[in-house]
């Protein structure tokens, strides 16, 4: 049985990961007590329909604490009912919730008349790291809407090929943050910049005048080189170790140009090889 775990802080999608799941088939339930999983996946291996086969759980940081912190143990036990288990742990920065439960007017699950929104998403960090350090795929949420989530969680957890690495090549910006999902990030700062050619100023890296110009820069050849070098290296070295999922994060000054274009030409570089490969604009969107 294939059992994928859904954790993460509130107000970062956890929810809309969950019901995506649900829509493509999955048996959800959502905001299980931790003590309650195990016997949960040993009933649903039993279980006869093909349905049941591919299950879903929500977990938040309303469990016992103690509970939380024997996250590891739990799996051990379920790995000895060959089960197969896939955490995706959701995450957004601390102005991005806070701005979210504002507009939503919602009450974060751990806030209470003493405690502060903003000392409640910092209890909420502390209480889920057992469960992050778990977790195969982490998603930051704090430049993704809805529908990009939904398209996320489809094309990396439901759309994955079993036993093989889903490849993520993310372009961005950095005077806009660097997304801490992340499994490398290069930094292209020092390759030449159409941003000061006026007329490939308002494109992006995708339109081919700016591929052109970059294609024509020595410098922008041997940074791509190196990373497809490194990356042909190592990727190999995660797969051994039963690595499911890897983000390479590359950036640039405002994530329009370069990095976007490093990211498409990785991507078609390493579609040959590996099935589940996806290019991701972060500024673009």
């Amino acid at each position: 049985m294939q059992l994928v775990i859904v954790s993460g802080l509130s107000g970062s999608g956890k929810s809309v990961a969950l019901h995506t799941l649900e829509d493509l088939g999955y048996y959800c339930v959502d905001n299980l007590p931790l003590g309650l999983l195990e016997p949960l996946a040993r009933q649903l291996t039993s279980a006869l329909h093909p349905s049941q086969q591919r299950a879903a759980v929500g977990i938040d940081a309303r469990n016992h604490p103690e509970d939380l912190q024997r996250f590891h143990d739990i799996l051990q036990q379920l790995a000895e009912q060959d089960i197969t288990i896939n955490i995706i742990f959701l995450q957004a920065d601390d102005a991005t919730l806070l701005k979210r439960f504002s507009e939503t007017r919602r009450r974060h699950p751990l806030s209470s008349d003493e405690t502060s929104l903003a000392d409640a998403i910092h209890r909420e960090r502390d209480l889920l790291e057992p469960i992050s350090a778990s977790a195969a795929l982490h998603i930051d949420t704090t430049h993704t809407n809805i529908h990009q989530l939904r398209d996320l969680i489809q094309e990396r957890v439901a759309g994955e090929s079993a036993a093989k690495l889903s490849l993520l090549f993310k372009s961005f910006g950095f005077k806009h943050g660097v997304p801490v999902d992340a499994d490398f990030v290069f930094d292209l700062r020092c390759l030449p910049n159409p941003h000061w050619q006026n007329n490939l100023r308002p494109l992006t890296g995708r339109d081919p005048a700016v591929a052109e110009f970059l294609a024509g820069q020595p410098g922008v050849e041997r940074m791509f080189e190196q990373i497809s070098r490194f990356l042909d290296e190592w990727i190999p070295q995660f797969e051994k170790e039963k690595r499911r999922y890897l983000t390479v994060a590359l950036g640039c000054t405002g994530g329009q140009h370069r990095s976007v274009y490093l990211a498409e030409r990785l991507g078609k570089h390493f579609s040959s090889r590996y099935p589940s490969v996806l290019v991701r604009h972060r500024e673009l969107s």
